[in-house]
């Protein structure tokens, strides 16, 4: 048995009653913390040999002879000619530092980019066609080129700036400065730091709530067809993105955003955020979509001279807020006074972690557990998506006493520990993730159960040296470029009743639902979640079965 496998007690059957019932008796004893009764998974697989394209072995291939000409008859040598003694080198003149770099006959190196005269700062009439993925911006023409317009929304006639390209760009980048025919979905934005030229934070904060989830759910169609080839309903999907929290009044904005990174200005020590593709600075003294574990540190108000940036966390599940500092090279931390108590640390020019004050962790608390994450690690920053995420997986997957799963980037252990809640003790769960420290927080967060695995490494490295060969159910929560497609090819090949995939980004999403498609595995649930408002972003759970069982 491969030590990455987590091994089951020797009895046969596995006595299943129901997601929620537990059987009439146990068999075998308890094993050691991370481990469970009942091996189920195989032995691990011998590698196939290597074969040519007529399915030969090196073993099976049929001896060849070398089709090589006959080597000519030697013949006797000719005697040499005595050398003509060479004259003797002129000797060079010595170097002149620096001359290599100017040889007269170098061609210069050719510019990088295009080419051609700048377009920044014009101006030009367009009308705004639909929206399109990433950077929420929307798709316009003008003279044949395309333009990628940001502040703007489908069906509206605007004004817009050139803020990059040129007269040899394929397409341009452009901010909509002046709007001559509103769509019923605008409003005026809540933020005064949103907008062109300004921060780069939010991307729909001049949108009512509702327009942004349809705008969302838009992208997600699009991705599906070009990339996947499915409609929504192929994709078991109502064409909806679910709002997550409460409603709020009009013009009130959602203060969700638990984790933020602020940059600091060079030259006033004050605390901004960055504008869109940009290293510029936007100053602030708030921000909206803060929660307000952020906001009553009274970060912005503070003197930060000698730091590159300053991100803060606060815990939606305790009392914790923690402050990452990175200095200036060269630089000391300054002296730290804020509104409220808050653990301090640091991160050094090599990007070591290194704990100033208090605790290197917050505590969070989802999926009736409370979760350890260190470092500044991966957490859902919308205080209510680990459990709506959680119950997405949960519902989709229906997991059934004694069933066997994997949690591949499976981070602090989130979907890991509600799994092993819901197999059991007959059941096994195996983690994959790759960040050390998480695994650390992983394996302490679920240190009393039983039936998890933890292992640190990549999925696309360690998973094939497991020797598992069947699973029941498979989550995957794949970083913003998705698992591709050896990865899923794999997954594919383990014969799991379902597979959740949890996905942060649409077209990764798509890639590899098309990828599964080819593997023998169809979604037959999708559901997308607004965890990220006034942005582009959003949340999917698909859940996939083998194509023969839909």
């Amino acid at each position: 048995m491969s030590r990455n496998t987590p091994p089951r007690s020797s009895s046969g059957s596995s006595g299943k009653s129901g997601k929620s019932g537990k059987p009439a008796a146990k068999s075998g004893k308890a094993g050691k913390v991370g481990q469970v009764a009942k091996p189920r998974w195989s032995s691990p697989k011998v590698r196939p040999a290597a074969t040519d394209r007529e399915g030969l072995t090196v073993e099976t291939a049929p001896v060849v002879p070398a089709e090589r000409a006959p080597a000519p008859a030697a013949q006797p040598r000719a005697p040499r000619e005595p050398r003509t003694p060479r004259e003797p080198r002129t000797p060079r003149a010595p170097r002149t530092p620096g001359a290599h770099a100017a040889r007269p006959n170098r061609a210069p190196a050719a510019p990088k980019g295009p080419g051609g005269d700048p377009l920044v700062g014009e101006r030009y009439e367009v009308e705004i066609g639909a929206v399109a993925h990433g950077g929420g911006h929307c798709v316009a023409r003008h003279e044949g080129r395309v333009l990628f317009v940001r502040h703007a929304l489908p069906g509206e006639r605007v004004i817009v700036q050139v803020t990059e390209g040129t007269t040899k760009s394929r397409f341009l980048r452009a901010d909509a400065v002046e709007i001559l025919e509103p769509s019923k979905d605008r409003i005026e934005a809540p933020c005064r730091f949103a907008g062109p030229a300004k921060c780069g934070g939010c991307d729909w904060q001049h949108v009512t709530p509702g327009g942004q989830r349809k705008l969302k759910g838009q992208v997600l169609t699009e991705q599906l067809a070009q990339l996947a080839g499915l409609t929504p309903a192929e994709a078991g999907w109502d064409g909806s993105v679910e709002p997550v929290g409460g409603k709020l009044p009009p013009g009130q904005v959602p203060a969700w955003r638990t984790r933020v990174q602020y940059t600091v200005d060079a030259e006033s020590g004050e605390v901004g955020l960055r504008k869109h593709r940009s290293h510029e600075v936007q100053l602030v003294d708030g921000c909206l979509i803060a929660a307000p574990g952020i906001t009553e540190l009274g970060i912005e108000s503070r003197d930060w001279t000698g730091l590159a940036s300053v991100e803060a966390i606060a815990s939606s599940g305790s009392l914790d807020r923690q402050l990452i500092l990175r200095p200036l090279p060269g630089e000391q931390l300054p002296l730290v006074e804020l509104d409220k108590p808050v653990s301090i640390s640091r991160i050094d020019e090599q990007d070591l972690f290194h704990r100033v004050h208090g605790r290197n962790f917050v505590r969070e608390r989802a999926a009736g557990r409370t979760w350890r994450v260190s470092n500044g690690g991966f957490w859902q920053i919308h205080p209510e998506a680990p459990d709506t995420l959680v119950g997405a997986v949960l519902d989709g997957l229906d997991p059934q006493w004694g069933e066997n799963a994997l949690d591949l980037y499976c981070g602090v252990g989130l979907f890991a520990g509600a799994l092993a809640e819901r197999v059991g003790e007959d059941g096994a769960v195996l983690g994959i993730e790759s960040a050390k420290q998480a695994v650390l927080d992983a394996r302490h967060n679920l240190a009393e159960v039983e039936n998890v695995q933890i292992e640190c490494d990549r999925v696309e490295t360690l998973l094939p040296r497991t020797g598992i060969t069947s699973t029941d159910l498979i989550v995957l929560d794949p970083p913003r470029a998705g698992a591709g497609r050896e990865t899923v090819r794999h997954l594919a090949g383990l014969s799991a009743r379902r597979i959740a995939y949890v996905a942060c980004d649409p077209a990764a999403l798509a890639r590899d639902l098309a990828f599964f498609r080819e593997g023998g595995y169809r979604p037959v649930s999708l559901r997308a979640f607004d965890l990220f408002p006034m942005t582009h972003h959003f949340e999917c759970v698909a859940i996939l079965e083998p194509v023969a069982a839909v």
